[in-house]
């Protein structure tokens, strides 16, 4: 005999809705951090794109704007070297606030001025000294000298990641919820988006301002990457994310769960590139400048791909592991060495021999794999005595 069931009204449906949502919860998280060790998935997340930044940074310093929209130079510069580069380091930065044992909301103006002084060391080396030392040689002020002001004080992600924890620091020193935190990181975000392209019409006001906006000026010349109010948005994610994987019971169950958010980056990018949309118009700081939108597809690329990285961890052989364990120790080190071998190879070097800093693909590539393996070779090194230095101390 069929007995028809009653229709429920919507708070049943409702409270079906949120038992379901609230068993979900339980299965995958716990009420405590237990999930405290080392990831290994996040360890080859920022190991890989910075393995890749030599060839991305060679290729754009030695390609001319037309060559770089297609082939090779398309596919280093604006896909490898763009949204699968920053915007996961971004990310891992804020999973590693979630995970260290020393917060940031203790000493944020501490870590924001080493954090500072460390990006524009950068810049006089990779910059001050190898431009000045090719003007002594050249005498070529258009090469050497007009830019240096902006290369200089410009920002780069080094300026953004201090900029972005005293951010962090002061959501946390004023007890904002992870919610909070999600819904200033986005509004800030909006308003930045607002505010691309501002031109102060002074060019220190515009560097100082390219800091927290993206700011433009009819030169070109100015440098305005990564504005923290646009950018902000992702690692405020990643230590959201982070909060939550502290806590996972089943880490197979989680990312399985995850994964299917790579649909969006998979249908989006396809699209853009055909519309030129986004990222994808013309002009570097469509990238840099970024809009809301495509900065939350980027958090569900950098997401859903820590899921790819956890299922692959099976297949990756153990020193090889061991590799992008040091490397990811050492990223901040790696990023300040390669750019320094590229601004003497190409910026002198190559331009003083050639009268061009341009190269065929091929030339690129295998300026890009020396590079790549000397900045290794110089970091193990490094790891190598550090650990030492450590064992030393240890015994006294």
């Amino acid at each position: 005999m069929y007995i028809r069931e009653e229709p429920q009204d919507n708070g049943s449906f409702r409270k079906v809705a949120d038992d379901r949502m609230n068993t979900m919860k339980n299965e995958l998280f716990a009420d405590v951090k237990i999930n405290t060790t080392r990831q290994p998935e996040l360890d080859v997340a920022k190991a890989l794109p910075i393995l890749c930044l030599p060839f991305v940074h060679v290729i754009i310093e030695c390609t001319s704007e037309e060559g770089l929209l297609h082939g090779i130079p398309f596919l280093f510069d604006a896909i490898i070297g763009a949204p699968f580069s920053a915007p996961m380091f971004m990310f891992a930065m804020g999973i590693g606030i979630a995970y260290t044992s020393v917060r940031i909301y203790k000493s944020p103006a501490k870590r924001f001025l080493k954090l500072m002084a460390v990006g524009y060391a950068l810049n006089i080396c990779r910059f001050l000294i190898p431009y000045l030392l090719g003007y002594a040689l050249t005498k070529d002020t258009a090469q050497y000298i007009e830019p240096l002001w902006y290369k200089v004080f410009g920002n780069d992600i080094l300026q953004f990641a201090p900029l972005a924890l005293l951010a962090m620091g002061l959501f946390f020193r004023m007890k904002m919820s992870k919610t909070s935190m999600f819904v200033t990181a986005l509004a800030m975000s909006l308003v930045g988006w607002m505010l691309n392209g501002t031109d102060f019409h002074n060019p220190a006001l515009n560097i100082f301002m390219g800091n927290f906006i993206g700011t433009e000026q009819a030169d070109g010349l100015l440098i305005s990457d990564w504005p923290l109010l646009n950018w902000l948005i992702i690692p405020v994610c990643g230590y959201i994310f982070g909060e939550y994987l502290l806590r996972v019971k089943d880490k197979k169950k989680f990312y399985l769960w995850l994964m299917p958010i790579l649909l969006v980056p998979l249908i989006y990018f396809p699209l853009a590139i055909h519309y030129e949309t986004g990222m994808f118009m013309p002009g570097e700081n469509a990238y840099y400048h970024a809009v809301t939108y495509e900065l939350l597809v980027y958090i569900c690329l950098s997401a859903g791909l820590l899921g790819v990285y956890y299922f692959l961890l099976r297949y990756i052989p153990e020193r090889l592991m061991r590799f992008f364990e040091m490397i990811s120790r050492n990223i901040t080190a790696f990023y300040c060495i390669h750019w320094v071998l590229i601004s003497f190879s190409v910026s002198v070097f190559l331009y003083i021999k050639n009268g061009t800093q341009e190269l065929p693909v091929s030339g690129s590539l295998f300026l890009s794999f020396v590079i790549c393996v000397l900045t290794a070779v110089i970091i193990h090194i490094r790891d190598k005595n550090r650990k030492k230095g450590m064992k030393a101390d240890e015994k006294q």
